[in-house]
């Protein structure tokens, strides 16, 4: 059995304290320690997970085999820059980066540097998804919708690279590809600086057409994504992990029915209880140890930033919301 891997958590705000704490309770990881630009933070989180506060990323990075960015957004490129660098492999928190051009050399030093880079969208390891894989064929629509009520955490960037790029991450997975012939979007920037709510609808030269709503001014949490395809459909809730597809019955004809369950039938998909950071920082662990590729790669990373910054231009291009400057 390979011994744990000596890992480092840089930035441990609400996102970074459960990467650590994960770390710190996996076999397969020795947490080493943290790093945070706030010393009296990284000394609390310190405290609570009996690691290591470092007072400098580069004593961190010195003394790890890998680490993981949960830093915010306008840094991600100098913090994975920095790592790189050192030949670390990196899980970097999504998005990859603020800009397209921090994203390309954060890809192009990973791979001059010969460094594992992951990207964390995280719903590609929601249980419902992975259920769900075995059934996907050649979508033809698909819709998503991702709600969450307001909070200042995240309004340092649009609606788009804050909760959208989820979906639009799991749509061009689906799709097999990037693929994007169209683009078209609106929104509004109802209570933060920049976008709060936004709608866009993606086309793809397969065929495939996506519609996609986030919003981060609601009264409740959604996290919803139906696949629409040739015989069947399926229904996922991310929120819950858990999932359905409804798949035509064999031998139906039109007629011979009055509701939808006389032309389909349900078929539960198989979820397991699992937390999906957990998931992910297993994959990460794994691709660290060689056993696998990573599973979100930086170059799905940047096809994602891509997509969602197209996105917030076509927002842009036809309603006065403010540009967005990391």
């Amino acid at each position: 059995m390979k011994p744990p891997v000596r890992m480092g958590v840089i930035g441990v705000g609400a996102l970074g304290w459960h990467h650590a704490r994960h770390l710190a309770a996996m076999p397969e990881a020795t947490l080493i320690g943290i790093y945070d630009i706030r010393p009296e933070r990284a000394e609390f989180v310190a405290r609570q997970l009996g690691t290591t506060a470092f007072r400098t990323r580069e004593e961190l990075l010195a003394r790890t085999e890998a680490v993981t960015i949960a830093v915010p957004t306008a840094v991600h490129g100098e913090v994975g820059l920095a790592a790189l660098a050192t030949g670390r492999p990196v899980l970097m928190e999504k998005p990859l980066a603020a800009t397209m051009e921090e994203a390309d050399a954060l890809v192009l030093a990973a791979a001059a540097a010969g460094a594992m880079l992951q990207v964390g969208h995280i719903e590609r390891f929601n249980p419902a998804l992975r259920a769900a894989q075995g059934y996907v064929d050649r979508p033809l629509f698909i819709e998503g919708e991702r709600l969450a009520p307001f909070q200042p955490r995240g309004t340092d960037v649009p609606v788009v690279l804050d909760l959208m790029i989820h979906e639009l991450d799991l749509i061009l997975h689906l799709a097999g590809g990037p693929g994007v012939l169209d683009v078209r979007a609106n929104g509004a920037a109802v209570i933060s600086p920049l976008l709060d709510v936004a709608h866009a609808r993606v086309e793809f030269d397969t065929g495939l057409v996506a519609s996609v709503t986030a919003s981060r001014i609601a009264e409740r949490r959604v996290r919803r994504l139906r696949v629409y395809q040739e015989e069947g459909y399926l229904a996922l809730d991310l929120a819950t992990g858990q999932g359905e597809f409804l798949r035509l019955r064999n031998g139906w004809t039109p007629g011979d029915a009055r509701a939808l369950h006389d032309v389909t039938e349900r078929v539960p998909l198989e979820t397991p209880a699992a937390d999906a950071l957990r998931l992910e920082l297993e994959g990460f662990l794994a691709a660290v140890r060689g056993e696998q590729k990573a599973l979100v790669s930086g170059e799905e990373g940047r096809a994602a930033l891509s997509l969602a910054l197209r996105v917030a231009d076509a927002i842009r291009a036809v309603t006065p919301v403010p540009p967005y400057q990391p």
